[in-house]
């Protein structure tokens, strides 16, 4: 019995980090200064689950990274499960050109928490990585990129991403950058 008690804290529990995530993400991405009391009173949370859930701004602010960089890591073997290998590659580029408009927009305050002396490291983008792997065999395999393409490769070429700002009219950019990208990976031109 007390298990299902504890259910529904948890739940809640859970609905509200992942809320203060949401809320500290556009947030912090308009003003890396915003006080995190802001943050708090517009994720609906009182000051003590805040801070149990998020001790600093450092915490924070490397936790909304490591969460978005899950996000799109995650994403793309549900990409692979219900679309194309290609289709799920180029879908997936895309949910990284708003992981990189999200991350340019937290650059501040991730800089401020990594930089400072003994403040954390930035957390590494192995999840994104590993994502890029298993999408990019998935194509292999299926024959619709050319063999040998690495995911280093990969993050080399869509590189350009981080030179869109957030404050722009990135996605156009974005998209045409992606589908450059795109094509240069194909095996073979796609048919009309």
């Amino acid at each position: 019995m007390p298990q299902q008690k504890d259910s529904p804290r948890r739940s809640d529990a859970q609905r509200n980090r992942e809320r203060i995530l949401e809320v500290a993400l556009a947030e912090l991405s308009r003003c890396a200064d915003t006080p995190l009391s802001q943050i708090a009173k517009k994720a609906g949370v009182g000051q003590g689950t805040f801070y149990r859930n998020f001790p600093s701004r450092e915490a924070l602010v490397l936790e909304i990274y490591r969460h978005e960089m899950r996000q799109v890591a995650d994403s793309a073997e549900h990409l692979l499960a219900t679309r194309a290998p290609d289709e799920a590659l180029r879908a997936w580029m895309d949910r990284l050109a708003e992981f990189a408009m999200a991350k340019a927009g937290l650059a501040d305050a991730i800089r401020q928490v990594t930089g400072a002396p003994g403040g954390p490291a930035k957390p590494s983008p192995t999840p994104v990585t590993h994502a890029a792997e298993l999408l990019l065999h998935a194509n292999e395999e299926a024959g619709t990129i050319r063999p040998g393409i690495t995911a280093d490769d990969f993050l080399l070429a869509i590189a350009g991403l981080w030179q869109l700002t957030p404050q722009d009219d990135w996605r156009p950019r974005a998209t045409r950058l992606l589908d450059l990208v795109m094509a240069g990976l194909r095996n073979r031109a796609p048919s009309e």
